[in-house]
């Protein structure tokens, strides 16, 4: 299961010309912190291309307020393919989680411009079959992982050394022995924002993090979980019990 795109970026993908020519289509715009830049379940049909800052993927849950996200994007990224290309309503929400900035193109011009440009077509295809390659993967987890497992992939993935996202800082101990070298990893996550990105209560999720604290495999702290023994908590992920 995937919180972070593996794939290249849409606007990373293009050539220069093609990225000039996409970008020409539409105008910059800025949000703040919180902003909603797309709504679900709103009839608009214009996309976004993420310039600066991340913003979150959500939808709404059968538990009413709770939000499950779904992922998280960055710069280079298209948002809002799906309403642009079908006319339905948005299916998901997708908020600033920090200053954000985004190129807006209306869904009209998107559409005129992929029917002229079916390489650019064809990389739009790919991004919406690996997100619901994704999307099914992430189904299948809530179906059949405990919150713990979910939890850990979550943390493990979130904490990779090659994820820019907003949430993992990292820094390299030195030592003179290469086994015993060591990279901390940090997860900036409120609890309430983990649970969110598993599909689980906060109270799980605290009650999970509980276990991960007994057993020194992570320390937590004000929107921080360090991550001290990713090895064993790559085997609980996969569901070996301690």
């Amino acid at each position: 299961m995937g919180l972070l795109g593996d794939e290249l970026a849409f606007a990373q993908a293009l050539t220069v010309q093609e990225r000039e020519s996409v970008m020409a289509l539409g105008s910059r715009k800025r949000y703040p912190a919180d902003a909603h830049l797309l709504i679900e379940g709103d009839r608009s049909s214009h996309v976004l291309i993420v310039l600066a800052g991340w913003v979150t993927v959500s939808v709404a849950t059968d538990r009413g307020a709770t939000r499950l996200i779904l992922g998280l994007r960055g710069p280079g990224e298209l948002l809002g393919e799906m309403a642009a290309l079908d006319r339905h309503p948005r299916s998901a929400t997708v908020r600033a989680l920090g200053p954000t900035e985004a190129q807006v193109i209306g869904g009209d011009a998107f559409r005129r411009f992929l029917a002229l440009h079916p390489r650019v077509s064809g990389l739009v295809i790919r991004q919406l079959t690996s997100r619901l390659r994704s999307a099914d993967q992430e189904r299948s987890a809530l179906a059949s992982l405990t919150v713990l497992q979910r939890l850990a992939h979550r943390l493990i993935e979130l904490s990779r050394p090659d994820t820019s996202g907003p949430y993992s800082s990292f820094s390299r101990a030195t030592s003179a022995s290469p086994a015993t070298s060591a990279a901390d990893s940090v997860v900036h996550l409120a609890q309430d924002e983990l649970a969110a990105t598993v599909g689980a209560t906060r109270e799980a999720v605290a009650k999970a993090l509980r276990l991960l604290r007994t057993q020194n495999i992570v320390r937590t702290g004000n929107r921080m979980v360090e991550i001290l023994d990713p090895a064993l908590l790559a085997l609980l992920a996969e569901g070996h019990q301690e």
